[in-house]
């Protein structure tokens, strides 16, 4: 059988488990305006037995004009001991596809300084397809007291990123579509120019699951490099708005790669500003 990631658990693991104190379930699902899906609003109508809802939209940095940018350590920890996870705890995130905002909440938990948390492969979508237990029940949530440590040295910043570009200090992989990263399909937030930062390899977060299951680790290996990576070197992650870009540094972990930081500002802080160099086409 394929090697699996070690990030992430199967639907068999969770259902044998649900309930069992310890084990706090997330769900991270968050859509993009044009997907017309309402997260919270499909959490509210039916969710995993015990699932609490971590909104993207809202655990953020509340001094950033910027979307999703991660919060600070304090505001991190008011928020999730508010949903009554404990750094004791083994979190399993998931979100309705699969991978496509839970590895964001997965990473916000490692930054943070807890390593004890998977992602449901298959996501919800498949859960509820298989018959597997759902419920409207709200949770009940009894708060704790959560205790984060940002590590800084995994997230990237603005000036970091201008002195890679400037000087190729390290690898830039993009998990915008190829239409998006080419500068042929328009960004959708306004305002941003449309393109990719120079130097940077086009790695769709898409490319990384089928069906809502990761890929195996050879698989991913793979895709990484045939996108012109090299895994013996540092890789810094970005997307539109620091959300997929996570999907990526999920698959560089996947396959032991750690000398790895992610881009919270990504193409919406770079391609945002008047003075940062854009281009256009392939890598």
């Amino acid at each position: 059988m394929p090697e699996k990631s070690p990030f992430v658990i199967d639907a068999d693991w969770l259902q044998q488990r649900l309930g069992s104190p310890g084990v706090a379930l997330v769900d991270a699902s968050w859509y993009l305006p044009a997907q017309k899906r309402d997260a919270q609003a499909e959490y509210d109508a039916t969710h995993i037995p015990g699932a609490v809802f971590f909104d993207l939209d809202q655990v953020v940095d509340p001094d950033s004009d910027l979307p999703h940018m991660l919060p600070p350590p304090e505001v991190f920890a008011r928020y999730v001991g508010s949903m009554g996870i404990s750094a004791d705890d083994t979190v399993v995130v998931y979100d309705g596809p699969g991978f496509f905002s839970a590895p964001r909440v997965w990473w916000m938990f490692r930054v943070m300084g807890m390593y004890q948390v998977y992602i449901l492969d298959g996501g919800f979508d498949r859960w509820k397809a298989a018959g597997r237990p759902v419920t409207a029940e709200p949770t009940k949530i009894a708060p704790c007291v959560f205790h984060a440590r940002l590590d800084k040295s995994r997230v990237a910043s603005l000036a970091d990123m201008r002195g890679i570009v400037e000087r190729g200090a390290s690898q830039i992989a993009d998990a915008r579509s190829p239409g998006r990263f080419a500068g042929t399909d328009p960004e959708p937030r306004a305002g941003l120019r449309s393109g990719h930062m120079p130097g940077a390899r086009n790695v769709p977060s898409s490319a990384l699951s089928r069906d809502g299951e990761l890929l195996s680790v050879e698989e991913l290996r793979s895709v990484l490099q045939d996108a012109g990576l090299d895994l013996s070197k540092p890789v810094v992650t970005s997307c539109g708005s620091g959300v997929t870009a996570a999907a990526i540094t999920l698959a560089l972990e996947s396959v032991g790669h750690i000398d790895n930081r992610l881009y919270d500002g990504s193409w919406t802080e770079w391609g945002g500003q008047a003075d940062t160099p854009v281009a256009t086409g392939k890598a």
